[in-house]
């Protein structure tokens, strides 16, 4: 198995810390009008939004990051890397293609869903199926984080169309999608430390 740099653990790690301080930060620059509860991140990202430098900024960073990850994640499987950067690509263009302060955009919105669908899949597709991988890669965890973004976008539909809390799913799902890198990198770190020691009962070779 191909090791993964160590300073992988900051570009995952930064991921996480750059969405989520992003839109608090966006959130309270926007005031007591804007409901994080109903109300997408794209609000905070919209032309004219209070917060939308801020927001916009952490958009960038998050994509530069996933971009990153994906460069140094050596062990994942070639499609679930390829899935990873196009998600972070994704990202970049979500950011320099703000919705407009009010109304829909189709374009914003489409490079929104792709995001959401190459990060949703990429677990998957980086899983290691022919011998022992760290845990990350594994496709039991990969089935379970998918199957648990799947139903956050489930949800986030669902809610979007009937003004419910699609603004709490949305964090869900990007939450979910921006901590599993960091959780796949820290698992084949670990992986690669622990894996010159020999199996219990082995014999040394002469």
């Amino acid at each position: 198995m191909r090791r993964v740099p160590r300073w992988a653990l900051i570009s995952s790690g930064c991921a996480p810390v750059l969405l989520i301080g992003g839109w608090t930060v966006a959130g309270f620059l926007e005031g007591p009008g804007y409901d994080p509860v109903t109300q997408t991140i794209s609000v905070l990202a919209a032309y004219g939004a209070p917060g939308a430098w801020v927001m916009t900024g952490a958009l960038l960073g998050l994509g530069v990051c996933h971009l990153l990850t994906a460069w140094g994640l050596r062990a994942a499987a070639p499609a679930g890397r390829v899935a990873l950067a196009a998600g972070g690509a994704a990202s970049l263009v979500v950011a320099l293609v703000p919705a407009p302060s009010s109304g829909g955009s189709l374009r914003h919105g489409t490079f929104v869903a792709l995001g959401f669908a190459f990060l949703s899949l990429w677990p998957l597709l980086a899983t290691e199926r022919a011998g022992p991988a760290p845990w990350g890669l594994r496709p039991v965890p990969a089935v379970g984080v998918t199957v648990l973004m799947a139903l956050g976008a489930g949800w986030f539909l669902v809610d979007m169309g009937r003004d419910g809390a699609a603004g709490v799913a949305e964090r869900l799902v990007t939450c979910v999608q921006s901590v599993w890198p960091l959780v796949v990198v820290v698992s084949c770190l670990l992986y690669a430390k622990g894996g010159h020691r020999p199996p219990k009962g082995s014999v040394p070779a002469p």
